[in-house]
């Protein structure tokens, strides 16, 4: 059995990425290069098309680059198939997203359900509930997504992403569609929860209130790794 105390926890080597367009190829990450250690919160800052989401999405093995790879506690994702990337997915990954990604025929408890019933696990709907209760939507269970106001929506977002307890977190500007009170209580309880887990977060967004609570900061301009602090 690999020991994954030994590894980083993402470790990206070399990742590039570029897209043709009618202007011409486009370079949208050059050369990126940086590993996270278990238990880190790590922002990655830049402006409007810096390179965050691509990045993000890349590190998640959810995009492929052009160029380099990525390491996920020690396992070279782009040496997997797509089944071999979803699986470690489904194992170790949790994800929390700015348009909250519900699926908007399933209730707040069956959303928050899906990634245990997918993995088999009988005790899908105990959990749920119990994670609903632990971001405040106890009163929301059956309430469909349409039903509940953009913070709650985040809410039942951040308990389904937690329910795995995963080991690794990706947030992609979660309070980005939300006014400013509603966002600072919802990144207060991420961070909160996150703490309590002690999971490995990354946290793309554009706000440096936000990245100043995390433990580092990677800086993006222009596709390229500007600083690291």
């Amino acid at each position: 059995m690999t020991d994954r105390s030994q590894y980083p926890v993402v470790e990206a080597r070399g990742i590039s990425k570029r897209v043709s367009s009618p202007e011409g190829e486009l370079e949208l990450l050059r050369d990126i290069q940086f590993s996270i250690l278990p238990g880190e919160a790590v922002a990655v800052l830049g402006a409007s098309g810096s390179g965050k989401t691509t990045l993000l999405g890349i590190l998640a093995g959810l995009d492929t680059p052009s160029a380099g790879t990525v390491l996920i506690e020690g396992a070279d994702l782009f040496a997997l198939g797509e089944d071999g990337r979803a699986g470690v997915r489904r194992e170790a990954i949790g994800f929390v997203f700015q348009s909250f990604h519900l699926l908007p025929t399933l209730t707040a408890v069956e959303n928050v359900m899906l990634p245990l019933e997918l993995a088999g696990r009988a005790d899908a709907r105990v959990q749920a509930e119990q994670w609903l209760a632990r971001v405040g939507l106890e009163r929301r269970l059956r309430h469909y997504p349409r039903q509940l106001s953009g913070g709650e929506q985040q809410r039942v977002a951040i308990a389904r992403a937690f329910v795995t307890r995963p080991r690794l977190l990706f947030a992609d500007e979660p309070t980005g569609n939300l006014d400013l009170a509603t966002g600072r209580r919802v990144i207060d309880l991420l961070f909160e929860i996150n703490r309590e887990q002690g999971t490995t977060l990354v946290l793309v967004t554009h706000d440096d209130k936000v990245a100043e609570r995390c433990t580092r900061r990677l800086r993006l301009d222009g596709g390229r790794l500007r600083g690291d602090a």
